[in-house]
């Protein structure tokens, strides 16, 4: 029996490329940098992103009040956010825009075939990455079934890559 898995890995931002998004972007285009980073650093979609509020910033975290499928959710506040961030939402921009913004910005520093879902990509791998386990990101992502968030596991094979290196 042949297995035939034609699902594409999902394309994620690295870290030191995200760096280097960010500093691409003018200061007055504070939306965009804001925008990256609530992808980014808390895993948020495109239309959470829009939609984000300052009401909704809790201590340590942020109330995802309508997720994908109607789910509510709580998500962490991204690393580098700043309290004069929050005067700046809701983001008054449109998802096709923040797109061709992210998609300027990555042509800008020669990163190629990404969109502005690979900002969540991006922090679904780094937590796996970090140790978080497969069960705690699914929650962080909202995602309904493991399955979806299990992509992630084979996108970033670094923990089984370094299993192997101890084992053999």
């Amino acid at each position: 029996m042949k297995y035939n898995n034609s699902r594409k890995l999902p394309k994620s931002v690295r870290p030191e490329e995200f760096i280097e998004i960010i500093k691409r972007i003018p200061k007055n285009k504070i939306h965009h940098k804001i925008a990256f980073l609530l992808a980014y650093g808390s895993g948020l979609r495109i239309s959470e992103v829009l939609r984000c509020k300052a009401e909704h910033f809790r201590q340590n975290s942020i109330f995802i009040p309508q997720s994908k499928y109607g789910v509510e959710r709580v998500v962490p506040i991204p690393k580098g956010w700043r309290e004069i961030f929050l005067k700046h939402l809701p983001i008054k921009r449109t998802p096709r825009s923040l797109q061709i913004a992210f998609n300027k910005y990555c042509k800008e520093c020669n990163i190629q075939d990404r969109t502005f879902h690979s900002l969540r990509h991006g922090f679904a791998t780094r937590c796996l990455e970090s140790g978080i386990p497969l069960n705690q990101v699914q929650v962080l992502l909202g995602h309904s079934n493991i399955s979806v968030t299990n992509v992630y596991v084979r996108a970033s094979p670094v923990d089984s890559i370094k299993n192997y290196e101890e084992l053999f």
